[in-house]
């Protein structure tokens, strides 16, 4: 049996995120439901988000800026970017004068002989 593979907690503090958190908290203090069951449900968020937006979301973005600090650590490059200029897609351009920009990789890197998915995830500091 292959091992569990563990999900970053990433969209946790995602709009979606936030209002599953805040209604397992409600569950928790009005005794409907246990901490444990909490867990496991987050836990399934982690999962079920990753999964769904490393598959069906297909938009490039593009981004320009000016590399302040970085860092890798648990498998996650975290970037701070001064000046950044964002770009989807068949869309205008935005500029933010300070962003994070998270990058998680998840699988194995192709020389292993495995595939891997890169999940962006930003921050506007300003």
């Amino acid at each position: 049996m292959a091992a569990p593979q563990s999900f970053y907690e990433l969209y946790r503090r995602s709009s979606i995120g936030m209002a599953l958190t805040d209604t397992l908290d409600d569950l928790i203090s009005e005794r409907r439901i246990e901490p444990q069951l909490a867990m496991k449900i987050l836990a399934n968020f982690d999962r079920s988000i990753t999964e769904v937006l490393a598959d069906k979301v297909k938009a490039r973005l593009t981004f320009k800026g000016h590399l302040d600090t970085y860092r890798f650590c648990d498998e996650v490059w975290t970037f701070l970017i001064k000046d950044v200029t964002f770009k989807m897609e068949n869309s205008k351009k935005g500029y933010f004068g300070r962003s994070l920009v998270f990058a998680a990789f998840y699988g194995t890197f192709p020389e292993n002989g495995g595939s891997f998915a890169i999940s962006l995830h930003h921050i506007m500091l300003e």
